[in-house]
């Protein structure tokens, strides 16, 4: 793993490694504030760690355009199969429907293949007495279709669902101070359930399904350690299969074979926040996998196994950033200016899988919260912008899957639709002018408008040398 400062440029600097001990570096400086930033001082970099390399190339990028207004909710989308429209940012972006929107939708949890998606809702009725029940939605038909599996009593809120590949959803419910697993699944009107078994433990988390689409596993965390355990797929029922020491979080797969797991971890005795990766086929062996500096909190948000993509989210820079970087890179994290919204947080929540060896190009869905509900955003590394976008009414925050083409479906549950998938095909991004230095499609409004520099050559340059100021976006 190579950390280095570019010289400058607006990408902090970090790197990525394969799963194996390694350090990083620092970030790169951001560029002078400006005419849209608020006049807060921020503090500076963390310092960074001696550099380190590898081999995978990757893209070199220049200064990022700035970050325009949010969208405009109340644009028309439409219902069922079908593009999300653009916004336009001039409007109000307050939505506004005829119809009176349902109470907010809970999660949705997909499948690795985007086939099959489970959540827990509830039956109509009034709030404090609605009774909640798993729903397994089918989305790889022709149409997209809910089947709701409610058993004699109703589930509490807080019961977590994960949908299985063969379309069988685990649920876990807590009793007490015991976690219960079953497996759900639909017989004729009915709903048949395999219990699993029981975990002795007052707290735990589902993780995201394992790529292979045949595994569940969960986390259980421990202020000074932490338990993974297996808890469908197995050939006993619910296992302990790993233990990792300090607090751990998050939990993103980084391959198609559901064997290397990254999780955020904590020492148990304190300290910042590091992405460490397990490997569960050598019996939950942990190895550092991303350090920027060396007193930052580095968290890995999002991976795709194809293209070794990774989304970062880290306050190297002096605060929260959002980055990517690639497993195996000799090139450091770099924080997108775009994806830097004043007003709002973007969190990435899918990227395009398929780009083999091709990272930069991968189409990222990111879900965007600001004072005025959640909205959509597309972005490539190597676009350099962040497309905005309404989403559907109804739209499940943070739910949606890539196909390899580049269409992002969007699960969406409203009064007029109880299961609905919108469609989004990812917008191309228009290259600067390499004689003005600016994009062709002119200031419409419905993008940031900032001038961009012309290509550079980024030099790498040893740490002690690397400039932490004086990096000017140009007017």
């Amino acid at each position: 793993m190579t950390a280095c400062a570019i010289e400058g440029g607006s990408a902090g600097a970090a790197a990525t490694a394969e799963p194996e001990p390694e350090r990083g570096t620092e970030p790169d400086p951001e560029p002078g504030p400006g005419p849209e930033t608020r006049p807060v001082a921020e503090p500076g970099p963390r310092p960074g760690a001696e550099p380190v390399a590898t081999d995978r190339p990757g893209p070199r990028t220049g200064p990022e355009p700035r970050p325009g207004p949010g969208p405009d909710l109340s644009a028309p989308v439409r219902t069922g199969p079908g593009p999300v429209p653009a916004t336009a940012p001039e409007e109000d972006p307050a939505p506004r429907s005829r119809v009176a929107a349902p109470p907010p939708p809970a999660g949705i949890t997909l499948t690795a293949d985007g086939a099959y998606a489970a959540r827990l809702t509830a039956a109509p009725g009034p709030p404090g007495e609605r009774s909640w029940y798993p729903e397994r939605w089918t989305l790889d038909g022709p149409e997209p279709y809910a089947v709701p599996l409610p058993l004699d009593q109703p589930e509490e809120p807080d019961s977590e669902v994960a949908p299985l590949a063969d379309g069988r959803v685990l649920i876990r419910r807590r009793v007490a101070d015991r976690q219960m697993f079953s497996l759900l699944y639909p017989t004729g009107p009915g709903t048949g359930e395999l219990l699993l078994g029981t975990v002795e433990h007052p707290e735990m988390t589902l993780l995201p399904p394992s790529p292979d689409g045949r595994c569940v596993y969960a986390l259980a965390a421990g202020e000074r350690g932490s338990s993974l355990w297996l808890v469908a797929g197995g050939a006993r029922g619910p296992e302990e299969v790993a233990r990792v020491a300090g607090h751990c979080s998050g939990g993103t797969w980084l391959d198609r074979e559901g064997r290397m797991l990254a999780l955020d971890r904590r020492e148990p005795g304190g300290g910042p926040v590091k992405a460490v990766a397990v490997d569960l086929g050598r019996w939950g062996e942990v190895t550092p996998l991303l350090q920027i500096a060396p007193e930052s909190d580095d968290r890995l948000l999002l991976a795709d196994a194809d293209s070794g993509l990774l989304l970062i989210r880290s306050d190297a820079p002096g605060h929260d950033r959002l980055g990517w970087g690639v497993l195996g890179s000799c090139l450091p994290v770099r924080f997108p200016e775009c994806l830097r919204l004043p007003e709002a947080v973007a969190t990435p929540f899918a990227v395009q899988p398929g780009q083999m060896l091709m990272p930069e190009s991968c189409a990222v869905a990111l879900r965007i919260d600001g004072a005025r509900g959640s909205w959509v955003g597309v972005w490539r590394p190597t676009g350099r912008r962040l497309h905005q976008f309404a989403a559907p009414l109804g739209w499940l925050p943070g739910a949606g899957c890539w196909s390899r083409e580049g269409v992002l479906r969007l699960p969406y549950a409203n009064a007029a639709t109880s299961c609905g998938v919108a469609m989004l095909e990812a917008p191309e991004d228009v290259e600067p002018s390499c004689v003005t230095g600016r994009t062709e499609d002119g200031d419409d409004g419905t993008e940031p408008s900032a001038a961009l520099a012309a290509p550079v050559v980024c030099k790498p340059v040893p740490l002690g040398q690397a400039p932490l100021h004086g990096a000017v976006r140009p007017d």
